[in-house]
């Protein structure tokens, strides 16, 4: 694997190698750059589409498969369609993410559309992490779909980061939840420069005792802009909590549009939302220590991010 690809790959999979004996798919450019299956978890290629089916059996418990995607180079659009079939009972955390670098003028693009469909009882804790690297002017856009099916007993969890880099982003997760079926989604994210993220959650509760928790973190520098944007539905005797919070910051922009509806008499929705600038008794209490004022942002936004 050429030097430039592994140092993407390691940055996306936040590890210096793959582990022994997991599964992967490492997609570059379009093509199937790696692969290897487990005999709990079989990964095998689309024949109608670009992407990949991957099937986790129930056997399989606390096992980990990995499918990042590489973008190498500038005026490069990828499109990958994959699809997770969990079995039930099945335990597995699953490393996606991309990376995309522009070295030239045109931009570099990733467009992913997964597809989860949770067995009965079945956990998946699904990592994936935004990366944007290149010297060029080209913008570096990723735009990925999330669509969650959770069978009755079946717990989704979903961690999305997404620090600097990434020149425009829309980011949408929609999940359909039955019986005492889970999900939760956690996303963090850092704009700066031009740069625009949009996200939107949809949560469907259709099964008695299902429940959904959605959080969002997010902070806006210089002259970016992100929208935030939530729709969650109670159809059932439900839980859902939904909550964004966004710092501020330069001449930066955020809006945050949430909606909770209640279609049954028992569906307990909450939302909650706050932007606003770094409070100005917390950079003094920091700059008393020592610290400029830039490295007491600095500190501050990891802890809001971390």
């Amino acid at each position: 694997m050429e030097n430039d690809v592994k140092s993407m790959l390691q940055e996306v999979i936040e590890r210096p190698e793959l582990p022994e004996n997991a599964a992967y798919n490492i997609r570059a450019d379009g093509k199937a750059a790696a692969r290897r299956n487990t005999k709990n978890i079989q990964i095998i290629a689309k024949k109608d589409k670009p992407g990949i089916d991957i099937h986790v059996a129930s056997e399989a418990q606390k096992e980990e498969v990995f499918i990042p995607a590489l973008v190498t180079h500038s005026g490069f659009t990828d499109l990958v369609y994959n699809d997770f079939y969990i079995e039930p009972g099945a335990d597995v955390t699953i490393v996606a993410g991309c990376s995309v670098c522009s070295n030239g003028c045109d931009a570099s693009e990733h467009h992913g559309i997964h597809r989860f469909f949770l067995g009965e009882n079945s956990h998946v804790l699904y990592l994936e992490k935004h990366v944007g690297t290149g010297e060029g002017t080209g913008e570096r856009i990723i735009n990925p779909e999330t669509e969650v099916y959770g069978d009755p007993g079946s717990f989704m969890e979903i961690e999305t980061t997404q620090i600097r880099g990434v020149d425009s982003t829309n980011r949408v997760s929609k999940a359909v939840m039955k019986e005492n079926a889970r999900i939760e989604i956690r996303e963090k994210i850092l704009t700066h420069g031009k740069q625009y993220a949009r996200t939107e959650f949809s949560v469907d509760l259709d099964g008695e005792g299902s429940s959904a928790r959605l959080i969002s973190r997010s902070v806006a520098t210089e002259q970016s802009s992100q929208l935030f944007v939530s729709n969650m539905n109670g159809n059932a005797d439900c839980a859902g909590h939904s909550e964004c919070d966004a710092i501020i910051m330069d001449s930066a922009k955020v809006s945050a549009q949430p909606e909770i509806h209640a279609e049954h008499l028992d569906a307990k929705l909450i939302h909650e939302a706050s932007i606003g600038r770094i409070a100005g008794d917390q950079l003094m209490k920091l700059m008393s220590l020592g610290l400029t004022e830039k490295e007491a942002e600095e500190w501050i936004i990891r802890g809001f991010l971390k």
